[in-house]
């Protein structure tokens, strides 16, 4: 038998391929030119959106933690009202695939008992066909891909190859930007407490000079040292020294705000930074973590339940200093003066000890 093929379906083949080809090689060159992860999947959904030219299209990722997925990106007239709508895995065709790690080809979500109504009568949109693949990597869904309204007549293997390879090229972008993300929280935070570690510190103070500068801000530092932590290593061992470390870290953090910094500047000594803070807002800072050092009991799931003091200095950027050494020098050398005194109080720069 002989199989006659036009001119015109060769060379529209042609074209296909010649795009499938162009469209490769400028997700790898995204994906070899940049770490930003925002700009390479951008680069790989807008080259679908140029192949498949759906409607609408998104990317969901998976928040591992809740369970749920949310839109990363949206493309569209309902992308505004998406970026605030979460779905639980399972829940709707997304939801579908991003349980069972499955590809859906959906060309009528009406008939389909998955298909999430909520999310159409939440945008006002009519959804009419889903395509809908998942990223995976290592045994795990990172996300999904899902195009809305694509032409399901021109839509067959070939076009779910070529899809499921760009949903791979995402899948590698997006561990490679967390892979980055984590070697870039090694080199600053600390792993005794796993706080920001001083050299972080530094870094930190440099922005927060030239922004409260350029801004007029006000913001203070904390300098903190537990008083005779020696003898916690020497009574207890360093192991147990560390777990305190460990669990002064925690208590820290917990009682500051989001845009607080804290540091392990070095062995018991620790540093807190917060912005937009004058000296009357640090010292009620200062005030409430000596409180919380007061009233807490350390270690008691070591059946130790120890009891740990500190003297902290306190100096304001820009009353007190205006470049990070000097800030720095300022917390420290009131920190000494509460040290070489009467231990667990607060001393204030230019003030001096507050009680």
């Amino acid at each position: 038998m002989t199989v006659h093929v036009s001119i015109t379906e060769a060379t529209a083949d042609g074209k296909r391929q010649v795009q499938e080809l162009n469209i490769f090689h400028d997700v790898a060159k995204a994906l070899t030119s940049s770490l930003n992860l925002d700009s390479i999947l951008q680069t790989i959904m807008d080259k679908m959106a140029e192949y498949f030219r759906p409607d609408t299209w998104s990317l969901l990722m998976v928040d591992e933690s809740k369970q749920e997925l949310y839109f990363a990106i949206a493309v569209g007239e309902a992308a505004e009202t998406l970026k605030n709508l979460r779905l639980k895995v399972g829940e709707g065709i997304a939801g579908w695939v991003a349980k069972h790690g499955e590809s859906l080809i959906v060309p009528d979500v009406y008939n389909d008992p998955r298909f999430a109504k909520r999310v159409d009568e939440m945008t006002k949109w009519q959804t009419r066909s889903i395509i809908c693949v998942p990223l995976r990597s290592r045994h795990r869904v990172l996300g999904v891909i899902q195009l809305i309204n694509c032409a399901m007549e021109t839509f067959g293997d070939n076009e779910l190859f070529f899809l499921g390879a760009l949903c791979d090229y995402a899948a590698i972008a997006i561990d490679n930007a967390r892979a980055v993300e984590k070697i870039q929280e090694l080199t600053i935070t600390d792993d005794v407490t796993g706080l920001f570690n001083a050299r972080h510190l530094y870094k930190t103070l440099e922005a927060e000079v030239y922004r409260s500068a350029r801004f007029g801000y006000e913001f203070s530092v904390l300098f903190i040292d537990l008083d005779h932590f020696k003898r916690v290593n020497d009574t207890h061992g360093h192991l147990v020294g560390s777990k305190l470390l460990a669990e002064v870290g925690f208590h820290l953090k917990h009682h500051l705000r989001l845009i607080d910094y804290a540091f392990r500047y070095g062995g018991d000594e620790f540093v807190i930074l917060l912005p937009q803070t004058n000296k009357d807002s640090a010292m009620v800072v200062a005030r409430r973590i000596l409180d919380v050092f007061r009233h807490t009991a350390f270690l008691e799931s070591d059946a130790l339940g120890l009891s740990v003091r500190a003297s902290i200095g306190v100096a304001t950027y820009p009353e007190d200093a205006k470049s990070t050494h000097e800030i720095i020098r300022q917390a420290d050398e009131m920190m000494y003066m509460v040290k070489n005194s009467t231990r667990d109080n607060i001393a204030v720069a230019q003030q001096g000890m507050v009680r």
